[in-house]
């Protein structure tokens, strides 16, 4: 809310601007010493006393509060609903442009709820794009300063995209600091609800990245009993994803795969189409992964899932990674040919405004498929443009990952150069 200054200062102009003594705009329910008092700021008015001068200076109550008008509000409610529409929609370039022109409107200076909506969302379009390091300056704000009128909820989805984008960029301490302080861990425990279920899984995906397995197996344990507790279809599928994730990266890839089907049998209950068909493509990853002898029912899972994907509200990024994993599902079926054609649809539908992380893949699943063709020409130019979207990553175990499969495929194309300057990058950045 505005100060109570500013409140007074908008009653007295308008009440100039119509002509008005202090006597008359008080008459009969109020004093004009009463008027005069809120004008000078001596005086906190009552919402109703506020809905009353508002009536009687023919004025919204809104501007009087925020020196807003109802028109200047809709305009910037529905650029709210735009610049979200695109984030959600993939279309990551123009969702930051949307947020950062509303960031810019000063009338946003006085309307707290909707100055953290347009930066919050600036946060998540500007870590969809890549841009780790301002995305952490924007949420490490809104969460230690901008707390005018901030709700709980609020505040813990901050602290999960804060959580997320620690992981990502490779400050893994702070991830886990940042989670544990809101959860109240390690001294107590919170009374769970679906936010922060969704929290102790990004949490718990800090704990794997950092490779504290014992301490990951024993947290998802509690969100799989506080899940089952809430009973919330949200809460189960989140709990029981991450367990999987965790099991398989201990070997236990049978019982993964069980958790990760009942995720994906409680999303195809009670989700919406677009994160069902998430779901199903990861799910689909998972099976390749842990039973190679179904890398088939992989591929028509992912065949399902991108249909879907396509059907749905599904943005760009989200048909793009679907049609990677469609590209390597059958680079394990041995059909180098079908995977070349996915990945070059997926380089097709790639923008400019995705992450680096998606784009890297593309050209890098692209090489691949290229390089086992025999376009080795061609695989080395999809090979140099994956490297330099890997250069722009923040250095992390799954990014050094990344630069050894650069460095294999450089050897099989015989480019030996390449092939030591991927390891390299692969060896600094894991600090080596």
């Amino acid at each position: 809310m505005a100060s109570q200054g500013s409140i007074g200062e908008r009653i007295k102009m308008l009440r100039k601007q119509r002509g008005l003594s202090q006597a008359q705009l008080a008459h009969p329910e109020l004093s004009d010493s009463y008027v005069s008092l809120i004008e000078s700021g001596k005086r906190t008015p009552t919402p109703a006393v506020l809905e009353l001068i508002a009536q009687k200076l023919g004025c919204s109550l809104t501007y009087l509060i925020n020196g807003v008008t109802n028109e200047e509000l809709e305009e910037i409610e529905l650029a709210l609903r735009f610049a979200r529409l695109a984030l959600e929609n993939g279309d990551l370039a123009e969702a930051r442009r949307r947020y950062a022109e509303l960031l810019e409107d000063r009338n946003l200076e006085s309307l707290a709820a909707q100055r953290q909506d347009a930066r919050f969302g600036y946060a998540l379009a500007t870590e969809a794009c890549g841009d780790l390091a301002e995305a952490i300056d924007v949420l490490r704000s809104l969460r230690d300063e901008d707390t005018e009128g901030q709700t709980p909820e609020r505040r813990i989805q901050i602290s999960i995209a804060l959580c997320r984008c620690y992981r990502e960029f490779g400050a893994l301490h702070e991830a886990v600091q940042v989670g544990e302080e809101t959860l109240g861990l390690p001294k107590g425990r919170p009374e769970w609800n679906d936010d922060l279920i969704e929290l102790g899984s990004t949490l718990l995906a800090a704990y794997i990245e950092r490779g504290d397995l014992l301490r990951a197996r024993q947290f998802s344990a509690e969100l799989l009993s506080a899940a089952e507790s809430l009973g919330t279809a949200r809460a189960i599928v989140a709990a029981c994803w991450n367990a999987a994730m965790i099991v398989g990266r201990i070997g236990c890839g049978d019982e993964a795969l069980s958790l990760a089907e009942r995720a994906l049998a409680v999303q195809s209950e009670n989700g919406e189409p677009r994160n069902l068909a998430r779901l199903r493509a990861a799910y689909a990853v998972l099976l390749r992964q842990v039973r190679p002898a179904e890398a088939a029912r992989a591929r028509d899972l992912l065949l399902r899932a991108l249909r879907e994907l396509e059907e749905s509200a599904a943005g760009a990024a989200d048909v793009v990674s679907c049609l990677i994993d469609l590209a390597r599902a059958e680079i394990q079926l041995g059909d180098p040919h079908a995977a070349a054609a996915h990945a070059r649809a997926a380089a097709a539908k790639a923008t400019g405004g995705m992450s680096s992380a998606v784009l890297a893949e593309t050209h890098l699943v692209l090489g691949l498929a290229c390089s086992l063709l025999g376009q080795n020409d061609q695989a080395r130019a999809e090979l140099d443009s994956a490297a330099e979207h890997l250069k722009r990553l923040p250095a992390t175990r799954t990014l050094a990952e990344k630069w050894r499969a650069v460095a294999e495929l450089r050897e099989r194309i015989g480019d030996e150069e390449g092939c030591v300057a991927g390891h390299q990058r692969a060896l600094a950045c894991v600090g080596l």
